[in-house]
């Protein structure tokens, strides 16, 4: 490659770079706005019976303070503090609004938008919050107050509901991940599961599609959250869906969409036929099950998968019925674009999302409800979906739309009559 090539490669890669910070920054700034703006609306609310000689309001919004920067982890990024105006009358001295999200001092913060869904995960009640974003952020950095925590609260469910209602006839996905999510945390009721679906777009972009209040991975729930996507203009099938062993979601799906493959995921049912086996036993067998599924061909995980059936079928019947009953769907991907493979053998899209909240939550003394729970996992997956990679070879997508058939992940040319 040339200098000149490389240097106009990399003034391509920094704009978008740059447009990309750009548009992160934005969203970190409507976020911060959003915050500081519920933090004075509940200062207003705590003093609004509060007035002046007159019987007016005593505490009344006046514009803002000159903007400022402060510094995150993406740069930094522009606020303008709303003022609060006593106008006096009152005994015990001036009423001041003092932000404990933005104090004047302050000049460097953390993301609050993913900072309060993994609190509340972790299972820290609204009281708790001012000691626990002191010692997460800064020791001079007081917390949310309950009452502005409950209005950023508001303001989620708000946006969840509007995400939860929103068309989506305009969108083609290719690729679908299920799985169902626990947490541990103490719920008003049992047995919750949060339903997610991740899809993949026609340009290769995964996004968050479809989250839903389950009960466990019930195949009536899945249903549900299916007949949603497609009452909202999912109409047409994904090529592939990827998901563990959870018979609810495999029962539902041909019941909403037709003609759609199966792909088991690999690190589902290598913990599922592990769990199986003799702990002494778990480590060889581990590296078979792995030349199955990163085999380049079909033919040479056919062996492989044959090997393990013969290997282990003896002494241990029952992990090698639970790998041969899903035979057909563990090897699914091979007629896929091999550049397809690393992202459809698993349903690692989800796992990675959620692998950190279901290692830190704990059961609270405090109950959360469920509407709480599938509203802080909302944000994370919002927060969470701005890392997500585009699928390499995504330009072999319109190929799996057009429905040519691939053969070992390479493209069948067809000869000529």
């Amino acid at each position: 490659m040339s200098n000149v090539n490389v240097v106009e490669l990399q003034k391509s890669r920094q704009s978008f770079e740059d447009q990309l910070t750009l548009l992160l920054r934005d969203g970190a700034q409507r976020m911060l706005a959003t915050a500081v703006e519920a933090e004075v609306e509940a200062f207003l609310a705590g003093h609004a019976d509060a007035r002046n000689s007159a019987g007016l309001q005593r505490l009344v919004r006046n514009g803002h303070l000159p903007q400022r920067e402060i510094q995150t982890g993406m740069g930094p990024v522009k606020v303008k503090m709303p003022r609060v105006r006593d106008t006096g009358g009152g005994a015990g001295g001036r009423i001041r609004f003092s932000s404990k999200i933005l104090p004047p001092y302050l000049r460097r913060t953390k993301s609050l938008e993913e900072l309060i869904p993994w609190l509340y995960l972790k299972g820290i009640s609204s009281g708790d919050f001012s000691e626990a974003l002191a010692a997460l952020l800064d020791p001079d950095a007081p917390g949310l107050s309950p009452a502005t925590i409950g209005r950023l609260k508001d303001i989620w469910k708000d946006e969840l509901r509007a995400w939860q209602g929103r068309d989506l006839s305009k969108k083609r996905y290719v690729y679908f991940w299920a799985d169902g999510v626990y947490f541990n945390v103490r719920l008003e009721e049992d047995k919750q599961c949060i339903l997610v679906i991740i899809g993949a777009d026609e340009r290769g972009r995964k996004e968050l599609v479809g989250l839903w209040d389950g009960y466990r991975e019930s195949e009536q729930s899945w249903k549900e959250l299916l007949l949603d996507l497609k009452r909202r203009g999912v109409v047409i099938s994904p090529k592939l869906a990827v998901g563990d062993g959870a018979l609810g979601f495999w029962k539902a799906l041909p019941q909403v969409y037709s003609n759609v493959r199966r792909q088991r995921c690999w690190v589902h049912k290598t913990a599922n036929v592990l769990n199986k086996l003799p702990k002494g036993t778990q480590e060889r067998a581990k590296a078979h099950l792995h030349q199955i599924w990163m085999a380049e061909t079909r033919a040479e995980a056919e062996r492989a998968f044959d090997f393990f059936l013969d290997a282990y079928g003896a002494k241990y019947p029952k992990a090698a019925g639970c790998l041969d009953k899903d035979r057909e769907d563990l090897l699914a991907f091979y007629d896929f674009p091999a550049e397809h493979w690393k992202h459809i053998r698993t349903s690692n899209p989800i796992e990675s999302t959620f692998a950190t909240v279901r290692q830190r939550t704990y059961r609270t003394k405090n109950c959360c409800s469920r509407q709480t729970i599938l509203t802080m996992v909302f944000r994370l997956c919002l927060s969470a979906q701005k890392k997500w990679r585009r699928l390499d070879g995504s330009q072999r997508l319109a190929e799996v739309i057009e429905g040519i058939r691939f053969v070992d992940g390479v493209r069948e040319e067809r000869k000529a009559a």
